[in-house]
């Protein structure tokens, strides 16, 4: 009998740690994402990157983060022109250094984060909704910038200019800009 309930006390316990565990298979569901072996999935908002496991990268990212001020007041001039989407995977490297300055960037240009959809990718590059579906995502992050409903322009993995913010003023004054992979 001691020996059941000892079974039964590990297989308690090593369920409760999956339960908690990001990093195992385990799926958890929220109304808008979903939350698998470790990765944001799916539609999200700004403050779920300041949540447990991601708050690890996000909040360093964002706050030792000065963007560039003649490309800030560009992009301040333009941005409020753009509805953006933002396709990024928490489990990638470019993601984890560009997406803290991307919001960084929008926060200091006052941007209205109701024109922000963002999305969070699996390694495969794609969302549970299929929103990436005919946008060809080929790498993370993926920043496209719409105006009028048409895309405009798109910022991808990593800056050609010296920055991010150089590059998204770049797009958003409507200047010649080729990502880095575009034909």
């Amino acid at each position: 009998m001691t020996k059941y309930l000892i079974v039964l006390a590990v297989i308690g316990l090593s369920l409760g740690n999956t339960k908690n565990n990001p990093d195992t298979n385990s799926q958890i569901e929220n109304s808008e994402h979903i939350i698998q072996k470790g990765m944001l999935l799916g539609e999200f908002e700004k403050e779920d990157l300041q949540q447990k496991p991601y708050a690890a990268w996000f909040k360093p990212g964002y706050e030792n983060f000065t963007p560039d001020s003649e490309a800030m007041a560009i992009i301040k001039e333009n941005i409020a022109d753009y509805d953006i989407k933002l396709f990024m995977g928490t489990w990638c490297r470019d993601s984890k250094r560009e997406t803290p300055k991307f919001l960084k960037i929008l926060d200091e240009a006052g941007y209205n984060y109701k024109q922000l959809t963002m999305y969070g990718v699996d390694r495969s590059k794609t969302v549970p909704s299929n929103e990436e579906a005919d946008l060809n995502i080929q790498r993370v992050p993926t920043m496209i910038f719409y105006k009028d409903g048409k895309e405009i322009n798109r910022f991808v993995e990593y800056p050609q200019e010296s920055s991010l913010e150089e590059d998204i003023a770049k797009i958003v004054a409507g200047k010649e800009y080729r990502n880095s992979y575009a034909d």
